[in-house]
C-alpha cells in the first residue's frame, strides 16, 4: 500500500470516503454522526496545501483512506482518519497512523493524540490496540489544546456519546 499527499482533484473523493466511513455509525444508533457532513473543500485544501493530508491509495493510485493532522501542544494530532468500508480491516488506517508517527518523529514531535468515541469498537478500543492510552481529566498530558478540541467537538454535538482524548508516545529517532 502506498501513502502520499492528497492531490487537489482528490479532495471531493476524500469527502466521499468520509461519508462512506460514517455509515457504520448508523448501525450503532449514531445517526447524527453518520449524517454529519465532511469537512468543506476549502478546509481540506488547507490541510493538503500544508502537507497535512495523506491518502492511502489502491493499485490504481485511487485513494481508499485519508488522514488529516494538526500540531497541538507539541504533538501530532489526528484530526481525521477515514477508511472506505471497502478497504476496512486491511491495515489501511494503521498504515496511515504509522506514516504519521514517522513524520512526527522526523519533525521532533514526541506523541500522537486524537479524540474519539469510547464505546465504538473501531474507535477507542482500536486505537488502544495501536498503543494509544486514554487521558483522564487529571492527566498532565491532557493539554489545553486537547481540552479546546474536546469543547469544540461537544459544541458540534459529538458529546451526545462518550468521548475521550488519547495519546501515544513516540520513541525518539536514533541519532546517527
Amino acid at each position: 500500500m502506498r501513502i502520499r499527499v492528497a492531490a487537489p482533484a482528490e479532495l471531493p473523493l476524500l469527502q466521499s470516503i468520509e461519508r462512506a466511513a460514517g455509515e457504520p455509525f448508523r448501525t450503532l444508533g449514531m445517526t447524527a454522526v453518520a449524517d454529519d457532513e465532511p469537512l468543506p473543500l476549502d478546509v481540506l485544501e488547507g490541510y493538503r496545501a500544508a502537507g497535512r493530508a495523506w491518502v492511502a491509495v489502491d493499485g490504481a493510485d485511487r485513494p481508499v483512506a485519508y488522514l488529516l493532522t494538526d500540531t497541538v501542544d507539541g504533538a501530532a494530532h489526528i484530526e481525521q482518519v477515514s477508511v472506505h468500508p471497502d478497504a476496512a480491516r486491511r491495515g489501511v488506517g494503521r498504515a496511515l497512523i504509522e506514516h504519521l508517527a514517522e513524520a512526527a518523529r522526523e519533525e521532533g514531535l514526541t506523541a500522537l493524540t486524537l479524540t474519539t468515541f469510547t464505546e465504538v469498537p473501531w474507535n477507542a478500543p482500536y486505537y488502544a490496540r495501536l498503543g494509544f492510552r486514554p487521558l483522564a481529566e487529571a492527566d498532565p498530558d491532557l493539554t489545553d489544546g486537547l481540552r479546546a478540541i474536546s469543547r469544540a467537538e461537544a459544541a458540534h454535538g459529538l458529546a451526545a456519546w462518550p468521548r475521550i482524548c488519547m495519546r501515544r508516545e513516540l520513541a525518539r529517532k536514533p541519532v546517527g
